[in-house]
């Protein structure tokens, strides 16, 4: 899937469960968040104790990945001690799990290529099951999995590595680590639920988290990641990895991780993100959730075009808002805008605004090194002047409804736009004749340019002001205009 649709986590404007955290994780194997067997260190211990049940489990998390996996890549959780493990992931692009001392491996046939979406992951072990497998049921969205590449369940009653003496709990830290968002993490102590527990079909056949009724057992915990704003404390189970299950079994050692990772992408509210499937051909390096991209080499073709990083969702009508920033001083043929999802393809070479042939596009040009008259571009045709931009804040204001496209420097709309009113004071430009009538929202470097996008759901931009829009939803350094939303599923489920 190239772009976001209904069939994937659309969300809902309804009253229902709600998820209101997840937390990013990096390509990076010394970043990790772990639950800590070492006592000394002031981590809970984790110990084989006499209500631990050794034979029992289930995990239970939801993930959007942003990146795509090569061979031996993988998005784990893992419970690691002496060399034996416990490990549910996505490797390879398959949703795969095994533990060493329990001696079970399975691994679908089925891959998960997606980037828009969230998936949901069940991982549900009882090694006492008199049939082999019964002992180890693996489900995505719902679905319990039963063709497999690895297929292997291991000895009737065997005890698992996961709540051994000495077994740390960990997120991350792994070699060929990749990235992603993780939500509402559930790891149970001594029973094996099903999928059902944690999520349900919703009318229109989606697979959505509800509240899940579980036993979390002694050694089981829940992470929901709402207590980020707090210092992280073992003995008084705060911070990021608070255990929110009534145990207290938190995760205090965080390694490269902050609140900062903290994202308002849920399951249950899915923004956009730069999509990594319109190739970009390894020109730009995509990071921090996919909504940073470091274009550090020239463009494709020795400087004859550009490339592009657009959003996962592409809207029809309604009135969106994003913002972007490029950091780099001294960065030249900067564009910001949109383009029709029938101009962007899948190859490079491409910049929004219409050069090498992206249309129907437009696009606002800017850059330090540019020639002083920054112009706004609709199918590689300049439409006016405008003023220039380096390093600050810029946004964009889409009117789907009235087909008219207004940008900002700095919170100021260039030309005296003004998209609340929707006069026209010259920085009200007309968006060009749709092909497929479905558009995204991105940007683009020919050159040098390290962007920084922001949809609403995380940015690694440096937010002073934490704007929302109307309903609340998304995350800005300014104020999208009266009636203009951010780009996320329940939005989309409103006005889209």
């Amino acid at each position: 899937m190239a772009f976001l649709t209904e069939a994937a986590n659309r969300g809902s404007i309804s009253t229902g469960y709600n998820i209101e955290y997840s937390n990013k994780f990096e390509s990076d194997n010394s970043e990790a968040i772990t639950r800590n067997y070492d006592a000394s260190t002031g981590a809970n211990c984790i110990a084989n104790n006499s209500t631990t049940n050794a034979k029992k489990f289930t995990v239970s998390y939801w993930i959007k990945k942003t990146e795509l996996l090569a061979s031996g890549q993988n998005i784990p959780w893992i419970a690691i001690a002496g060399g034996y493990a416990t490990v549910v992931k996505f490797q390879d692009e398959k949703f795969a799990a095994y533990d060493d001392t329990a001696g079970w491996s399975l691994a679908t046939n089925a891959v998960f290529r997606d980037t828009s979406a969230w998936y949901h992951l069940v991982c549900a072990v009882d090694t006492t099951q008199s049939t082999a497998s019964d002992r180890v049921n693996l489900y995505v969205n719902g679905v319990l999995q039963t063709s497999f590449s690895t297929e292997n369940y291991g000895t009737q009653n065997a005890d698992n590595q996961l709540w051994k003496v000495n077994t740390s709990h960990t997120i991350g830290n792994q070699a060929y680590f990749k990235g992603g968002y993780i939500a509402e993490l559930h790891c149970i102590d001594g029973t094996q639920y099903a999928a059902s527990d944690f999520g349900e079909y919703d009318d229109s056949g989606i697979w959505i988290p509800k509240e899940a009724d579980v036993t979390y057992g002694d050694q089981g915990y829940y992470l929901n990641w709402s207590d980020f704003g707090s210092a992280n404390s073992n003995a008084n189970n705060t911070g990021i990895g608070k255990d929110h299950s009534g145990n207290t079994n938190p995760f205090v050692n965080l390694d490269n991780w902050s609140s900062a990772d903290i994202a308002t992408d849920t399951p249950t509210n899915n923004f956009a993100i730069g999509n990594i499937l319109t190739s970009t051909g390894g020109f730009f390096v995509i990071t921090e959730g996919a909504t940073k991209a470091v274009l550090s080499t020239a463009g494709p073709g020795n400087n004859t075009g550009g490339v592009s990083l657009v959003s996962t969702i592409p809207v029809s009508k309604g009135k969106w808002y994003f913002e972007a920033q490029n950091t780099n001083s001294g960065d030249v043929y900067l564009f910001l805008g949109v383009a029709d999802t029938a101009s962007i393809g899948y190859t490079d070479g491409y910049v929004l605004g219409g050069q090498n042939g992206t249309t129907p596009s437009i696009a606002w040009r800017g850059g330090g090194a540019y020639d002083g008259s920054a112009k706004v571009y609709s199918n590689n045709s300049a439409i006016g002047s405008s003023v220039n931009w380096e390093t600050e804040v810029v946004g964009v204001a889409l009117d789907l409804d009235n087909g008219k496209i207004y940008f900002h420097k700095s919170g100021t709309y260039i030309n005296s736009g003004n998209p609340a009113s929707g006069t026209d004071n010259g920085g009200q430009y007309d968006l060009p004749t749709a092909v497929d009538d479905q558009w995204l929202l991105g940007v683009s470097g020919y050159n040098l340019a390290t962007w920084n996008i922001n949809f609403g759901g995380f940015t690694s931009m440096t937010i002073s002001s934490a704007e929302t829009d109307a309903n609340g939803y998304g995350t800005f350094e300014y104020a999208p205009p009266s009636g203009y939303y951010a780009l996320c599923t329940k939005n989309l489920a409103e006005y889209g």
